[in-house]
């Protein structure tokens, strides 16, 4: 037997106490049954058999508190994550997740209860930041489970809130102009980034070293983020560099920007910044009142909401119109996949559908069998007659 049972009194009458060893050797009880058949009972179901099948929980471990597990997860987590995603995190620990489960043994953590804080943290917030916070939670509670804390993670089988998509917003090259003309000496950005295509960080992590004027080519290797009023240098986010092309009509304008710069210079500063400091200036540039809303307010341009990232999705409206494949729009992008590109920018490729309706009809034209359906019906009782024939 894996346990043995013991008889103990107390101001309430007898109790009993099973009394077993745990995988590490040593000796814990689990006490208060009133009958000796209950001891029985619970020693067989959570001792002898969750020992023979490996599924043993030490019931002392599962009294660790939630908070015990964060500082190493996110230790852990710094080791390969970018400085923004590992501030996201710590805001969502500090905000949502430590107020509500911080103190909680996680063996005391429920499912219901777990539901009944993502409903209320959905009515409240926004759904990013509500799956962010129960993400964050079921992260902990699985490095619980994995160090045989608890039997099973609460937070599986939550229902969560659903993101809305954002539908992207391009610009066409008479608007891209347009705007561009509005912004004053930012007027080379707006034109890389919404010919490029490159994401902002990695637009303002550029260099001097980075430009390859003779085969107009941008090299892409670093992204800067800004983390509160501190810019941050990290690899870009796929964790890749590449190579990206810029149009010829780009080359004078970048040619202009190097002028008078070191190879180790960045090469979009605003005027009179240090040309060795990242650009700050202007970071947030989609508010009302910033810089860009602005442009596009002068331009003439109405697309609602409009961000600086949706350049990025211009890029690519215009790689694909002019007739760039999705493997190029890919590399050019940055994505880890042709397939995450076309997920991305399904939307762009509506085109091909109309133009793969006129090549099917084509193909079956030019084979002779469009003949024959030009001379078969269909009669309305079922019958095939047919015409002209």
């Amino acid at each position: 037997m894996a346990y043995t049972i013991r008889q103990y009194a107390t101001k309430a009458g007898k109790r009993y106490e099973v009394r077993y060893r745990k995988p590490d050797g040593t000796t814990t009880g689990k006490r208060g049954f009133r009958r000796k058949m209950d001891a029985d009972a619970w020693g067989a179901a959570n001792v002898t058999t969750a020992k023979s099948v490996g599924a043993y929980i030490d019931p002392q471990a599962g009294r660790r508190l939630v908070e015990d597990f964060w500082e190493p997860w996110i230790a852990a987590k710094k080791t390969k994550a970018k400085p923004s995603y590992i501030k996201s995190l710590e805001d969502a620990w500090r905000v949502h997740v430590e107020p509500q489960w911080g103190m909680r043994e996680v063996q005391s953590i429920a499912r219901g209860e777990v539901q009944g804080w993502v409903t209320d943290l959905a009515g409240r917030r926004s759904a990013s930041v509500t799956i962010r916070a129960e993400n964050l939670l079921r992260s902990l509670m699985e490095r619980a489970k994995a160090d045989r804390c608890i039997h099973d993670n609460p937070c599986d089988g939550i229902e969560l809130p659903r993101k809305q998509v954002r539908k992207h917003v391009y610009l066409s090259a008479d608007e891209l102009s347009r705007v561009a003309m509005q912004c004053g000496w930012r007027e080379p950005i707006v034109l890389t980034l919404g010919l490029c295509g490159m994401r902002w960080g990695e637009l303002v992590a550029l260099r001097v070293e980075d430009v390859d004027l003779q085969r107009c080519r941008l090299h892409i290797w670093r992204s800067i983020t800004r983390l509160s009023s501190e810019m941050v240098e990290t690899d870009p986010k796929t964790h890749d560099g590449r190579s990206v092309m810029f149009p010829l009509v780009l080359r004078p304008l970048l040619a202009r920007q190097c002028e008078g710069r070191r190879p180790s210079d960045f090469l979009f500063t605003a005027p009179g910044e240090p040309l060795d400091e990242p650009m700050g200036n202007g970071w947030n540039p989609t508010r009302s009142d910033g810089w860009f809303a602005v442009a596009l307010r002068r331009a003439g341009v109405e697309r609602g909401h409009m961000t600086i990232h949706d350049l990025r999705h211009t890029a690519a409206s215009l790689m694909v119109q002019s007739g760039a494949n999705v493997k190029t729009v890919q590399r050019q992008l940055g994505h880890k996949s042709a397939a995450m590109t076309l997920d991305v920018y399904a939307d762009l490729f509506d085109d091909d559908l109309d133009e793969l309706s006129e090549r099917m009809g084509g193909l079956l034209f030019s084979r002779n069998v469009g003949k024959m359906w030009a001379n078969v019906t269909q009669g309305v009782d079922g019958t095939v007659e047919t015409v002209g024939g």
